[in-house]
């Protein structure tokens, strides 16, 4: 099968708007939980019962990111309300560099009611610890349909301080509701961590620390590893088929140990959320590019499917990449999984219900088989307690 001559099409199912979660449960981990097993059976589960559904002797891999405030909001002298969605660091690049950075940064944003800001400086007051702060936006470039972004404020604060007082946690826009207090803490995982998510990991929004307590009573380890999850996370599949769509890029971190633990393969290996696959399958393409003596600081989008594909081992594929990174991989990833997509690390996933023509769909159904991904979506369909996408339920994935 070729992916990119897939129709987007086949992969639509109606999902009605009350089926759609707003907001999660009181207690996180008492969701339901699909689980499909090797053999293609399924049954429901209650959330808090994973830890006794996984593998034994399995590995939990979680990402780490934490969403940032990233819209902000300028109101222009003329009335006109002006909205950045601060996307990715530009100058500095580096993440950890842009949030420490005490004076300006610049990032790639969107730009709502662009046509109303032609040129000039914004200029925005906030408060950081008792302190009135002054924040300046202009606009540096264009990229597409994105801008280039210079921000710069007064009072010697980070731009993490900067960004939590000014800025408005992003939730996905089929909410269809304006973020809430709530927002702040359901809308982060138990194991947020690294600043420079727009979006969060959902899948790991229905853990809880003392489910984490009952996944380490039973012998699996945690890992953690970080992908920035980028706006395009939200986008829908426009074009009629998906080698017409195009893949945002995501910054990954991930540590050594880890990426040495995984080449010694001695564990079955379940992704919490499709970011986590993303991460994990990335670093065995960048461990044959790095064999090849390609360059490994992006994943290309279409590489896993290229005839030239050296199709290494998982143990040849990361001893390569090994040889060529420190103490971490920092790299990116424009990876698309879709059918025809061959699955070299990840053995089990955990995810939510994503939303017709998405990409993440897409990896779901080259996990299950191009042919079962309907069947589970239909079983949740049937079932009107079961509640879809961000905020609602999950399915454990078992190979």
């Amino acid at each position: 099968m070729n992916p990119q001559e897939i129709s987007i099409e086949s992969f639509d199912y109606p999902l009605p708007d009350g089926r759609i979660a707003r907001h999660p449960l009181a207690e996180r981990d008492r969701c339901r939980l699909l689980v499909r097993n090797a053999d293609g059976t399924l049954s429901t589960h209650v959330f808090n019962e994973v830890a006794e559904l996984l593998p034994q002797n399995a590995m939990l891999v979680c990402n780490n990111t934490r969403v940032i405030n990233a819209r902000l909001r300028f109101r222009k002298e003329s009335g006109a309300l002006i909205e950045i969605f601060c996307l990715e660091p530009v100058r500095p690049v580096d993440y950890a560099v842009s949030f420490v950075s005490e004076e300006s940064v610049e990032w790639q944003c969107f730009v709502g009611n662009s046509k109303r800001w032609k040129e000039g400086p914004l200029r925005g007051m906030i408060e950081i610890d008792g302190h009135a702060v002054t924040l300046t936006a202009e606009r540096v470039e264009k990229i597409d349909n994105a801008s280039v972004v210079r921000l710069s404020w007064t009072g010697g604060f980070s731009f993490a301080q900067v960004i939590a007082a000014a800025g408005e946690l992003p939730i996905p826009p089929y909410l269809n509701r304006a973020t809430e207090e709530s927002d702040t803490v359901d809308y982060q995982t138990v194991f947020s961590r690294i600043d420079g998510s727009v979006a969060a990991p959902t899948a790991g929004l229905h853990f809880t620390p003392a489910l984490l307590e009952e996944v380490d009573r039973r012998g699996i380890v945690r890992r953690e590893l970080t992908l920035h999850v980028g706006a395009g996370t939200f986008q829908p599949v426009k074009a009629d088929n998906i080698g017409q769509h195009v893949m945002h890029s995501e910054f990954i971190s991930v540590g050594r140990g880890l990426i040495e633990e995984l080449a010694r393969g001695a564990r079955p290996v379940v992704a919490v959320g499709t970011t986590s696959v993303r991460t994990l399958e990335s670093i065995y393409h960048l461990g044959c590019r790095a064999y090849q003596g390609l360059d490994i600081d992006e994943l290309p989008q279409w590489y896993p499917y290229d005839p030239s594909h050296p199709r290494l081992s998982v143990a040849e594929a990361l001893g390569a990449l090994l040889g060529r990174i420190g103490d971490r991989l920092i790299s990116s990833t424009r990876v698309i999984i879709a059918p025809g997509y061959d699955y070299r690390m990840v053995n089990g996933i955990i995810t939510n219900f994503h939303q017709p023509r998405s990409t993440l769909l897409l990896l779901v159904s080259a996990f299950v088989g191009a042919d079962n991904w309907r069947p589970l979506y239909d079983f949740a369909l049937a079932d009107p307690a079961y509640r879809f996408l961000s905020y609602g339920d999950a399915c454990l994935l078992l190979r």
